[in-house]
């Protein structure tokens, strides 16, 4: 049953209300109906893409036509009972959450008012009335989160309940396999998995201690303690995983990798498993790897504006090199994977040599090195200069031989792709050249280096804003050109023409039991150095990394710290984690 509520907005309805309460000029909504006509798509969209609205005030104004109540429910604790008659992936695909319950009337807040579709679903599965509230993506991203955190609780009580009957069991060696597949095991880990994948966290670390195990989650970047466990179930739960990725039971002094894969209804998901004798026992670290993900973006990714454009612009030739710098984690081969993305048509053909292979692509031909039989980065990259390949990614350029083949091939008409462990853009020549790499075939090879780092992003709920003293100015103009950024800033459209040091806000993060640091999340920031006429005469010329630099910031290069300054202006991030990423 549902409400007699009529859902539907018509373009007339809404253009009057937005006229009325002077939200958008006439002149502006006339050019958005053209573009509506154009195009096809709804009003309401364009106005949000336009940035001529934004999604709060529409969806009040929409609330006000349809004569429904507009609800907050960024200040609602909704008890676990109510939150179930709406399934969390049904939630989180719609936008929709049921947060309070009279009777056989259920209140039901949504960001989609035209979404009846799931309303009638909600009405029959729940055989109650259903109320529609309308409300904002952020309270309903709030109120998504709650359903982790009631899952939390139940958690705890299931590793409790299946720990203590793992311990009476034992642990002897011979009985290995059977606590391994026996249930009270399989639930821990189950548990401890399912867990990670709600928390968004990117890896798993399982740490045997003196007296315990430590339970902790890599998520944005930070690892953070989840759960302590009875170290009488150590030997359960490593013999498990070990069964899962494929791995020798009986092998405890020597390291293993292996890796296993978790499919269902609402995940598909890739774990990496690395397990490492210690001193009490092996550790396990399991990263995660969502299969089911939709691709990432370069927008998404964090480029933006020149270098956006010089990204694009490199990607598209046929041959040369284009590389992706930084220190492990600071997700070089995620940008590599999404321009292959991009890159991965028809007409082309895409071949990798990784270690390991972290996502699988569907027509992209993936192998991974082996380096106990042989089949190394060099040995691999020989044979793909073979199969007629048009693009080719090389997860890593670790040595001589590896970087030599990789610059022959960006020589003979191929386009490669490939990472390298150095700090800044400018120092990939000099990293290269130590590699043996001729300077004048450097030169006449290398298109772009990537170099980049991760930050944490702000809460828009768990931030403080804040203007920059004076002295925090002179402080910062020590190390940022900030006269530049004020420019790039104003040009950019991202603060007005008017705009100072003293009127642009930035952010600070606060502290909330939702949100424990004030951070969700992680975007890059960039460096994109373009190998001009003039880059290239200093390549060849052996010269050091410090003069490349600043050559490439005379001709228009934006260093990460600046990035990360501008992306701060923006309320992304902190200054305090841009400076955290950014120190050497």
């Amino acid at each position: 049953m549902i409400s007699c509520y009529c859902l539907q907005i018509s373009d007339q309805q809404l253009k009057a209300f937005i006229l009325d309460s002077g939200l958008v000029d006439a002149k502006d909504f006339k050019k958005v109906e053209f573009k509506s006509k154009k195009t096809g798509k709804i009003i309401s969209d364009i106005l949000l893409e336009e940035k001529l609205i934004n999604s709060d005030e529409l969806n009040k104004l929409k609330a006000y036509i349809l004569g429904i109540p507009f609800v907050d429910l960024s200040k609602e604790k909704i008890d676990r009972s109510i939150l179930d008659y709406i399934p969390e992936p049904i939630a989180r695909s719609h936008n929709i959450i049921a947060f309070r319950k009279n009777g056989n009337e259920l209140e039901v807040a949504m960001y989609n008012p035209d979404d009846l579709q799931t309303i009638d679903f909600i009405s029959k599965k729940s055989d109650l009335k259903i109320l529609p509230r309308l409300t904002s993506l952020e309270s309903i991203k709030y109120a998504i989160a709650q359903y982790q955190k009631s899952l939390e609780a139940e958690f705890g009580e299931i590793i409790k309940i299946e720990s203590d009957k793992v311990a009476e069991m034992g642990g002897e060696e011979a009985e290995l396999k059977k606590i391994a597949e026996d249930l009270p095991v399989v639930s821990i880990v189950d548990t401890l998995i399912k867990h990670a994948i709600l928390q968004d966290a990117s890896d798993i670390h399982i740490e045997p201690m003196e007296k315990e195990i430590l339970v902790r989650y890599r998520i944005d970047g930070i690892l953070h303690d989840a759960m302590v466990l009875p170290k009488k179930i150590n030997a359960g739960i490593t013999a498990r995983i070990k069964i899962l990725s494929g791995l020798k039971l009986d092998e405890h002094r020597l390291p293993q990798d292996g890796r296993f894969k978790i499919e269902n209804k609402e995940h598909k998901f890739s774990f990496r498993v690395s397990i490492l004798p210690v001193y009490d026992g092996e550790k396990i670290v399991m990263r995660l790897l969502p299969e089911d993900s939709k691709g990432f973006t370069l927008e998404g990714l964090g480029f933006w504006g020149r270098d956006l454009e010089i990204l694009h612009r490199n990607i598209k030739r046929s041959y040369g090199m284009i590389l992706a710098t930084g220190p492990t984690g600071c997700g070089k081969t995620t940008t590599l994977y999404t321009i292959l993305d991009i890159l991965n048509t028809e007409g082309v053909n895409i071949s990798t040599i990784e270690d390991p292979i972290e996502y699988r692509m569907p027509r992209i031909n993936q192998t991974q090195v082996k380096p106990k039989i042989g089949y190394t980065f060099a040995n691999g990259l020989r044979a793909l200069v073979r199969q007629d390949p048009d693009i080719i990614m090389v997860g890593e350029i670790r040595d001589n031989e590896t970087a030599g083949l990789a610059i022959n091939a960006a020589l003979t008409g191929h386009l490669v792709f490939s990472t390298l462990h150095t700090n800044t853009a400018a120092g990939a020549m000099p990293r290269l050249i130590d590699m043996k790499a001729e300077g004048f075939l450097l030169a006449s090879t290398l298109n772009i280096v990537i170099a980049q780092r991760l930050v944490r992003t702000l809460h828009k709920e768990s931030r403080q804003k804040y203007f920059l003293s004076g002295d925090e100015i002179i402080s910062i103009k020590k190390s940022i050109d900030l006269d530049k950024i004020l420019r790039i800033l104003k040009e950019s459209r991202i603060v007005s023409a008017k705009s100072d040091w003293d009127t642009i806000p930035f952010y600070k993060p606060v502290k909330s039991d939702d949100f424990p640091e004030g951070y969700k999340g992680r975007i890059g920031i960039h460096e994109i150095l373009e190998v001009s006429d003039e880059i290239k005469s200093l390549i060849a010329k052996n010269v050091a990394d410090n003069i490349i630099e600043e050559k490439a910031r005379s001709e228009g290069m934006i260093t990460m710290l600046e990035d990360g300054f501008i992306k701060a202006a923006q309320g992304m991030t902190s200054i305090e984690e841009v400076l955290l990423a950014t120190s050497e």
